[in-house]
């Protein structure tokens, strides 16, 4: 081979490789626009949704606030109705105390009268005297 064909083989392979890197540039560069301009769609995407996602976490939160309320009031109603419970047992404790009480009067009213006899019913003041 001559030094003519040598030159010239390392030439046109210089300029083959030459070629060749600047086809791959311009690949790489073709890639990353197309990339560039699927993240500015992606994007765009992403703000067209931002609005409706911010309404939906608008209305999650006032929901989420409505629900605060209401168990707020259900606890407030369930502590009154436990007071109501607690005053109810009061007064039935009061209420089976007099009771008691009462019962008491009323042996010891059949107990000093004179014309009650033992093992008489007891009469109820309540229910009207059939003569």
């Amino acid at each position: 081979m001559s030094t003519t064909s040598v030159i010239v083989t390392i030439v046109v392979a210089v300029v083959v490789l030459i070629v060749l890197a600047a086809v791959i540039r311009a690949m790489a560069r073709s890639r990353r626009e197309h990339r560039r301009v699927d993240a500015a769609g992606i994007r765009e995407r992403a703000a067209e949704q931002e609005l409706e996602v911010g309404q939906r976490e608008a209305r999650a939160e006032e929901i989420a606030a409505r629900s605060r309320a209401a168990q707020a009031e259900a606890d407030a109603k369930a502590a009154h109705a436990e007071q109501l419970a607690q005053q109810a047992q009061v007064h039935h404790s009061d209420a089976a105390e007099s009771r008691a009480d009462l019962d008491k009067e009323w042996e010891r009213a059949d107990k000093i009268d004179p014309d009650r006899k033992p093992g008489q019913a007891k009469e109820d003041p309540e229910r009207p005297r059939t003569s």
